[in-house]
């Protein structure tokens, strides 16, 4: 048995350009295999439009805000779960509320 630490286990703000007010926490990272974090959203934050390298799920797990792929948006809340398919423009973001979600890329498809 092998125990690790999460890769980032602290709260911190992703280094990309258009994302405000946004936290993350990368949990696990693999360029082959397996992505996972997760992303803590305060009001009136976002993450830029943009096509993704990667398919993408990502579940809300607390609160709610919106999100869009491929240019339709709609209502995100705690209990849903959206996909992102790889370079569809897709955006992620909260009005009077705050949200946490989880991100599961997989890299290697």
């Amino acid at each position: 048995m092998e125990l690790k630490a999460w890769l980032r286990p602290e709260w911190e703000t992703p280094p990309y350009e258009g994302w405000v007010n946004v936290e993350g926490r990368v949990i696990f990272w693999d360029e082959e295999s397996l992505g996972l974090a997760l992303l803590r959203f305060g009001e009136r934050a976002t993450v830029d439009e943009h096509p993704g390298a990667n398919d993408t799920l990502v579940a809300c797990l607390e609160g709610s805000g919106f999100t869009s792929v491929g240019g339709e948006t709609a209502p995100f809340a705690a209990g849903q779960l959206v996909t992102w398919p790889k370079g569809v423009p897709h955006r992620l973001w909260t009005e009077g509320s705050t949200m946490l979600t989880l991100m599961v890329e997989r890299p290697g498809l």
